[in-house]
Protein backbone atom coordinates (compact mmCIF):
# COMPACT_ATOMS: atom_id res chain seq x y z
CA UNK A 1 0.00 0.00 0.00
CA UNK A 2 2.46 2.75 1.14
CA UNK A 3 4.33 1.91 -2.79
CA UNK A 4 0.94 2.72 -4.42
CA UNK A 5 0.61 6.04 -1.73
CA UNK A 6 3.95 7.13 -2.61
CA UNK A 7 3.39 6.76 -6.88
CA UNK A 8 0.44 8.55 -6.61
CA UNK A 9 2.49 10.94 -4.74
CA UNK A 10 4.95 11.74 -6.67
CA UNK A 11 2.39 11.79 -9.56
CA UNK A 12 0.30 14.54 -8.07
CA UNK A 13 3.82 16.94 -7.22
CA UNK A 14 5.30 16.20 -10.09
CA UNK A 15 1.90 17.76 -12.05
CA UNK A 16 2.01 20.45 -9.75
CA UNK A 17 4.49 21.34 -7.19
CA UNK A 18 1.52 22.11 -4.87
CA UNK A 19 1.33 22.07 -0.91
CA UNK A 20 -1.83 22.04 0.80
CA UNK A 21 -2.68 22.57 4.08
CA UNK A 22 -6.40 21.46 3.62
CA UNK A 23 -8.18 18.77 2.54
CA UNK A 24 -11.83 18.61 1.70
CA UNK A 25 -13.51 15.83 0.26
CA UNK A 26 -16.78 17.01 -1.41
CA UNK A 27 -20.01 14.64 -1.22
CA UNK A 28 -23.26 14.39 -3.36
CA UNK A 29 -24.12 17.88 -4.18
CA UNK A 30 -21.55 19.72 -2.71
CA UNK A 31 -18.87 19.92 -5.70
CA UNK A 32 -19.84 23.42 -6.16
CA UNK A 33 -17.34 24.48 -3.92
CA UNK A 34 -14.97 24.24 -6.36
CA UNK A 35 -16.43 27.31 -7.82
CA UNK A 36 -15.19 29.39 -4.76
CA UNK A 37 -11.52 27.87 -4.91
CA UNK A 38 -8.76 29.68 -6.65
CA UNK A 39 -7.87 26.69 -8.79
CA UNK A 40 -4.31 26.09 -9.47
CA UNK A 41 -4.35 22.54 -10.56
CA UNK A 42 -6.93 19.97 -11.54
CA UNK A 43 -6.47 16.56 -12.30
CA UNK A 44 -8.93 13.56 -12.72
CA UNK A 45 -8.76 10.56 -10.72
CA UNK A 46 -8.45 8.49 -14.38
CA UNK A 47 -4.66 9.79 -14.63
CA UNK A 48 -3.49 9.55 -11.11
CA UNK A 49 -1.84 6.17 -10.43
CA UNK A 50 -3.78 3.68 -8.40
CA UNK A 51 -6.64 6.30 -7.83
CA UNK A 52 -10.25 4.16 -7.78
CA UNK A 53 -12.75 6.33 -9.87
CA UNK A 54 -16.11 6.84 -8.99
CA UNK A 55 -19.06 5.46 -10.74
CA UNK A 56 -22.04 7.37 -8.56
CA UNK A 57 -23.63 10.16 -11.29
CA UNK A 58 -22.94 13.15 -9.80
CA UNK A 59 -18.91 12.73 -8.76
CA UNK A 60 -16.69 14.83 -11.07
CA UNK A 61 -13.81 12.65 -10.22
CA UNK A 62 -11.53 15.76 -10.55
CA UNK A 63 -8.65 16.60 -7.60
CA UNK A 64 -8.58 20.35 -7.50
CA UNK A 65 -5.69 21.84 -6.05
CA UNK A 66 -5.72 25.79 -5.33
CA UNK A 67 -6.77 28.47 -2.35
CA UNK A 68 -9.89 29.32 -0.83
CA UNK A 69 -10.37 32.08 1.89
CA UNK A 70 -6.27 31.89 2.40
CA UNK A 71 -5.68 28.57 2.64
CA UNK A 72 -3.69 25.76 -0.01
CA UNK A 73 -6.57 23.20 -0.14
CA UNK A 74 -6.85 19.96 -1.98
CA UNK A 75 -10.54 18.99 -2.71
CA UNK A 76 -12.31 15.52 -3.72
CA UNK A 77 -14.69 16.33 -6.22
CA UNK A 78 -16.38 13.47 -6.39
CA UNK A 79 -15.41 10.30 -3.73
CA UNK A 80 -15.57 6.60 -3.88
CA UNK A 81 -18.27 4.56 -2.06
CA UNK A 82 -17.95 1.23 -0.16
CA UNK A 83 -21.10 0.39 -1.45
CA UNK A 84 -19.19 0.88 -5.53
CA UNK A 85 -17.50 -2.53 -4.51
CA UNK A 86 -14.71 -0.93 -3.50
CA UNK A 87 -12.54 -1.87 -0.66
CA UNK A 88 -12.79 0.16 2.50
CA UNK A 89 -8.71 0.81 1.85
CA UNK A 90 -9.49 1.90 -1.54
CA UNK A 91 -12.32 4.16 -0.29
CA UNK A 92 -9.98 5.38 2.06
CA UNK A 93 -7.42 5.50 -0.22
CA UNK A 94 -7.06 9.18 -1.15
CA UNK A 95 -6.89 10.79 2.27
CA UNK A 96 -3.94 8.53 2.89
CA UNK A 97 -2.74 10.30 -0.09
CA UNK A 98 -3.56 13.54 1.34
CA UNK A 99 -1.77 12.95 4.70
CA UNK A 100 1.30 12.60 2.25
CA UNK A 101 0.79 15.70 0.60
CA UNK A 102 1.42 17.35 4.14
CA UNK A 103 -2.48 18.35 4.81
CA UNK A 104 -3.37 19.08 8.62
CA UNK A 105 -6.72 18.87 8.32
CA UNK A 106 -9.14 17.02 6.65
CA UNK A 107 -13.09 18.39 6.15
CA UNK A 108 -15.85 15.78 5.14
CA UNK A 109 -18.94 16.72 3.49
CA UNK A 110 -22.09 14.68 2.31
CA UNK A 111 -25.62 14.64 1.72
CA UNK A 112 -27.22 11.94 4.26
CA UNK A 113 -30.53 11.15 5.76
CA UNK A 114 -31.20 11.71 9.42
CA UNK A 115 -33.60 9.83 11.72
CA UNK A 116 -33.90 13.05 14.41
CA UNK A 117 -37.04 14.14 14.79
CA UNK A 118 -35.98 17.42 15.45
CA UNK A 119 -34.05 17.81 11.93
CA UNK A 120 -35.33 18.81 8.27
CA UNK A 121 -34.70 18.05 5.08
CA UNK A 122 -31.81 21.11 4.33
CA UNK A 123 -30.54 20.86 7.47
CA UNK A 124 -26.51 21.41 8.21
CA UNK A 125 -25.37 19.02 10.75
CA UNK A 126 -21.81 19.04 12.20
CA UNK A 127 -20.51 15.66 13.25
CA UNK A 128 -19.48 15.93 17.26
CA UNK A 129 -19.22 12.09 17.12
CA UNK A 130 -19.75 8.93 15.07
CA UNK A 131 -20.84 5.46 14.95
CA UNK A 132 -19.15 2.99 12.14
CA UNK A 133 -21.30 0.25 11.21
CA UNK A 134 -18.97 -0.50 7.80
CA UNK A 135 -15.74 -2.64 8.05
CA UNK A 136 -13.17 -0.97 9.18
CA UNK A 137 -10.60 0.26 6.94
CA UNK A 138 -7.67 0.35 9.59
CA UNK A 139 -8.11 -3.91 9.81
CA UNK A 140 -5.32 -5.83 7.75
CA UNK A 141 -1.10 -5.23 7.96
CA UNK A 142 -0.62 -1.69 10.05
CA UNK A 143 1.98 0.85 8.51
CA UNK A 144 3.64 3.35 10.89
CA UNK A 145 3.59 5.67 8.51
CA UNK A 146 0.27 6.14 8.23
CA UNK A 147 -0.32 6.01 12.02
CA UNK A 148 -0.59 4.12 14.76
CA UNK A 149 -2.96 0.76 14.81
CA UNK A 150 -4.98 2.22 17.58
CA UNK A 151 -5.66 5.80 16.65
CA UNK A 152 -6.96 8.14 19.77
CA UNK A 153 -10.28 8.77 18.91
CA UNK A 154 -11.11 10.57 22.04
CA UNK A 155 -10.85 13.96 19.91
CA UNK A 156 -11.61 12.90 16.29
CA UNK A 157 -13.68 16.12 16.13
CA UNK A 158 -11.84 18.98 16.08
CA UNK A 159 -13.71 21.37 18.71
CA UNK A 160 -12.25 24.09 17.93
CA UNK A 161 -13.31 24.02 14.23
CA UNK A 162 -16.55 22.89 15.35
CA UNK A 163 -16.87 26.35 17.51
CA UNK A 164 -15.76 28.29 14.55
CA UNK A 165 -18.27 26.65 12.34
CA UNK A 166 -20.95 27.28 14.89
CA UNK A 167 -20.42 31.28 15.13
CA UNK A 168 -19.91 31.70 11.46
CA UNK A 169 -23.15 29.90 10.94
CA UNK A 170 -24.82 32.20 13.79
CA UNK A 171 -22.98 35.09 11.84
CA UNK A 172 -24.62 34.17 8.69
CA UNK A 173 -27.83 33.55 9.66
CA UNK A 174 -27.80 29.73 8.95
CA UNK A 175 -29.41 27.11 11.30
CA UNK A 176 -27.32 24.22 11.92
CA UNK A 177 -27.86 20.95 14.07
CA UNK A 178 -24.95 19.02 15.71
CA UNK A 179 -24.99 15.12 16.27
CA UNK A 180 -23.47 11.82 15.55
CA UNK A 181 -22.90 10.49 12.26
CA UNK A 182 -24.05 6.51 11.70
CA UNK A 183 -21.69 5.31 9.08
CA UNK A 184 -23.60 3.03 6.97
CA UNK A 185 -22.46 0.56 3.65
CA UNK A 186 -25.14 2.36 1.89
CA UNK A 187 -26.74 2.48 -0.98
CA UNK A 188 -29.81 2.93 1.06
CA UNK A 189 -31.90 5.56 2.26
CA UNK A 190 -32.95 5.87 5.87
CA UNK A 191 -36.80 5.18 6.67
CA UNK A 192 -38.53 7.40 8.21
Amino acid sequence: MLEKINQSVAFIREKTNFNPEVGIILGTGLGGLVREINIEHSLNYQDIPNFPVSTVEGHQGRLILGTLAGKKVIAMQGRFHYYEGYTMQEVTFPVRVMKFLGIKQLIVSNASGGVNPNFEIGDIMIITDHINLMPNPLIGKNYDELGPRFPDMSDAYDKNLVEKAENIAHKLGVKVQKGTYVGVTGPTLETP
